[in-house]
């Protein structure tokens, strides 16, 4: 039996057990973690197609070894956005643990341009085969895309995206169409020329471009429906609590909006200043299905969020950066993620 043969074996097998491959794996080397029914299952399919597992367990591990690096923000008591996508990453790397897989992990703070700069340098010195990348500084990320594009290293860019760089694919939200669906919201809750605000909180706005489109996306819906609002922003340039509530605290003193919406993920901020002040009549809108920002939508405190499947954009993306390793097989350049309005009826069914 060849090898291709074998490597096709595997992938029939796992479909018709109805189990990953990384499950089929496990069991072709007799490693735990499989249950004893899924086992016995996995082997009488192997027994009934004449599948040799010796066979294909060699074939699988003469196989080269294929390393995927993937440079995203980490996870910080600020925000956990990011467990997310790496939670889909992971998943990724372990159904293809079969074809000889690795991880290399460079995760930066997304608040410390010099933390980015420092692991792409960690990066360089690394031999990677692709990279899925979040590029969060403009400035340093298209020299991330420069070196990938001289090294032959193809990369996918999650969360936000690019224009003009030689990515394979991205996978993220639309997120123009993220500010136009929020603006729906707005113009549902409010009454025409009743006051809306937009918060921004961010300790480089000028780097987080993509909250920036979204706000682009607001004013885009009410012009192209001609709705009057009273559109206003408030920049608030630190994402440390007490630097919030006081900036938020010191603007509510001379507008009353009815409505705000918070461009990122950071809406818990807001929701926590809400709480602590005792403020209500002001519908709250943001961005991310969160712990931290779900405990508010379940006190109504929020009253909407905008999902875009975070888990999903980590799993595809390295799920497509493999086969055009692997295979030369080249995903769609646009991959857009769902764009879910939660609120505290339906969060519970929800799976980010």
């Amino acid at each position: 039996m060849s090898e291709k043969k074998n490597l096709q074996g595997v992938k029939e097998i796992a479909k018709l057990a109805n189990v990953s491959i990384g499950t089929v794996d496990r069991v072709l080397h007799n490693r735990p973690g499989v249950a004893k029914a899924t086992k016995e299952r996995v082997l009488a399919i192997l027994n009934e197609h004449n599948y040799s597992p010796n066979l294909i367990g060699r074939a699988l591990s003469k196989r080269k070894l294929i390393t995927l690096a993937v440079m995203v923000p980490k996870s910080s008591e600020e925000s956990a956005f990011w467990d997310a996508p790496l939670k889909g990453i992971q998943r990724a790397v372990s159904e293809l643990e079969i074809y000889q897989v690795k991880l290399e992990l460079f995760l930066y703070d997304q608040n410390d341009r010099l933390s980015f700069i420092e692991k792409f340098e960690e990066l360089k010195k690394a031999k990677v085969d692709g990279l899925v990348l979040a590029p969060t500084f403009l400035k340093e990320s298209k020299q991330v895309c420069l070196y990938s594009d001289e090294e032959n290293i193809p990369y996918n860019f999650i969360n936000s995206n690019l224009e003009g760089c030689n990515n394979l694919a991205y996978y993220g939200p639309d997120l123009f169409q993220s500010g136009t669906l929020a603006a729906r919201l707005i113009s549902l809750l409010n009454k025409p020329n009743e006051e809306f605000l937009i918060v921004h909180v961010s300790k480089e706005l000028e780097e987080d471009h993509h909250i920036l489109i979204k706000e682009e996306g607001v004013r885009s819906f009410f012009k192209k429906h001609n709705i009057e609002q009273k559109m206003k922003h408030l920049i608030i340039l630190g994402t440390d609590y007490s630097y919030v509530s006081n900036k938020l605290e010191t603007y509510l003193k001379s507008s009353n909006p009815k409505s705000i919406l918070v461009s990122n993920s950071r809406v818990s901020t807001i929701a926590r200043f809400f709480e602590e002040k005792q403020i209500s009549g002001i519908r709250l809108i943001g961005f991310d299905f969160l712990p931290e920002n779900v405990e508010y939508l379940q006190k109504s405190t929020i009253d909407f969020l905008i999902c875009h499947k975070p888990l999903e954009q980590g799993y595809q993306s390295i799920m497509s950066l493999f086969a055009q390793v692997n295979t030369q097989k080249t995903p769609p350049k646009i991959n857009y993620s769902p764009l879910d309005v939660i609120c505290k009826e339906n969060y519970q069914y929800y799976q980010n």
